[in-house]
């Protein structure tokens, strides 16, 4: 099973982007898809997260602005990211976990920048 992010980029504040998340292969189960972001010299953050049964948190800098999605037919998380800043700047990683395994993707670069 292989996670593959999309859709990030480049991004003036205040802007906005789509972040996508599909898995490949067979994968059942799925209890739990998440979205981490990582910085230089930091660790990676936990971001937001959907049950499923479509609960959804998020970390306290992203309530508001980010709404966290799932299509489980698809297998898909995505991340819709409004208002944009620049401490949103990094290496986004999805995460999902089943019963079976726990899965990570390789990550999307989000660069918020003027």
């Amino acid at each position: 099973v292989q996670l593959q992010a999309s859709g990030g980029g480049f991004v003036q504040p205040g802007g906005s982007l789509r972040l996508s998340c599909a898995a490949s292969g067979s994968i059942t189960r799925i209890n739990i898809m998440a979205w981490y972001r990582q910085t230089p010299g930091k660790q990676r953050e936990w971001v937001a997260s959907i049950t499923s049964g479509d609960i959804t948190t998020y970390a306290d800098s992203e309530k508001g602005r980010f709404a966290i999605s799932r299509d489980n037919a698809k297998n898909t998380v995505y991340l819709q990211m409004t208002s944009l800043k620049p401490e949103d700047t990094g290496v986004y990683y999805c995460h999902f976990g089943s019963d079976y395994g726990v899965y990570w993707g390789k990550g999307t670069l989000v660069t918020v920048s003027s």
